[in-house]
């Protein structure tokens, strides 16, 4: 009987949780779970483990933390170990070719896009902001390049008109993890076939910036839209009325009046009790969900009780 797939698992937020909760319920072998070192998190300050500590830890795992990957203790005890595979899932730093080329079936990263599309760090964010109707997650070989590798396996999923950030996330991480398994278990049996990426077809996905969520009341009402929920729940969206900044949780697009045609991008508009329209460079956007500079999140509703928008006003 050959010997089992020994697994080194490489982590660290919550999107590479159910992956490892899979392989540690799937029976096969993880020595190691290495992720990022604790640190400092939220008002407080108070440092914190991250989360893919936190399950590695409650699965029984031992769990390495190096400030750097190439801490000669931490090489020397991968060389020790001998993995068969590197499972590498939004672990946050690059990895050393001396480390790609350690395992006997090299290391295999779970990216949350359909590769070439979004390489980087915040695919599924961009793919809600740029209005994608679909998107999905790969299985790659990883290569010193950025998220350049082949292509081992994909998975795909529509993108749905009221997905946001935080709900594709949860549905692409738990994708991921079941991609994963079929990854592994195809390597195993020899049943993969690994397809070069085309790089004219390449698409690049930045990291996300607090300033990147100032509306552009310029756009049009469904780019403000994709924005809005792309950004949700990090880094958010806001705009000005004078110089209160007002968060914005939730939008949806709605039809523009005739009567309204002319009206400034960012100007509150006629509509019904309990609602606030606002002129976008074409069409219109109703705010469903919004918070003060001092205040907590609320409906439209219950917001406009406490702090009167009338027609006229403009956002900025």
């Amino acid at each position: 009987m050959n010997k089992p797939i020994d697994i080194v698992f490489m982590g660290t937020p919550d999107f590479a949780v159910p992956a490892l909760k899979k392989l540690g319920g799937s029976g096969r072998s993880v020595s190691l779970v290495v992720t990022q070192p604790d640190r400092p998190k939220g008002r407080g300050r108070k440092v914190q483990p991250p989360p893919v500590k936190k399950a590695a830890l409650t699965l029984g795992y031992d769990v390495s933390q190096p400030g750097s990957m190439r801490e000669p203790a931490f090489l020397d005890r991968l060389a020790g170990i001998r993995p068969d595979i590197i499972v590498v899932i939004a672990y946050g730093r690059i990895l050393p070719k001396s480390l790609l080329d350690l395992p006997r079936f090299g290391c295999i990263n779970i990216h949350g896009s359909l590769l070439p599309r979004y390489r980087g760090p915040a695919p599924i964010q961009w793919a809600v902001i740029n209005g994608e109707t679909e998107t999905g997650v790969t299985a790659m070989q990883m290569n010193e390049g950025l998220d350049t590798g082949d292509i081992l396996l994909t998975a795909k999923t529509p993108i749905l008109p009221d997905d946001t950030a935080g709900t594709l996330h949860d549905r692409l991480a738990e994708m991921g993890a079941t991609l994963l398994l079929e990854t592994i278990d195809r390597i195993e049996t020899g049943r993969i076939r690994p397809v070069p990426q085309d790089p004219d077809l390449a698409t690049y996905a930045p990291l996300l910036r607090k300033t990147d969520g100032h509306i552009d009341w310029s756009r049009d009402a469904e780019a403000i839209d994709h924005l809005v929920r792309g950004m949700d729940p990090w880094p958010g969206t806001f705009t000005f009325l004078e110089d209160k900044r007002l968060k914005i949780f939730k939008v949806r697009t709605v039809p523009n009046d005739p009567s309204d045609s002319g009206a400034a991008p960012g100007t509150v508009i006629r509509s019904f009790p309990g609602e606030l329209r606002v002129a976008a460079g074409s069409g219109v956007i109703s705010v469903l969900e919004l918070q003060g500079a001092s205040g907590k999140r609320l409906t439209v509703q219950d917001f406009l009780r406490g702090c009167p928008i009338p027609p006229g006003k403009l956002l900025t």
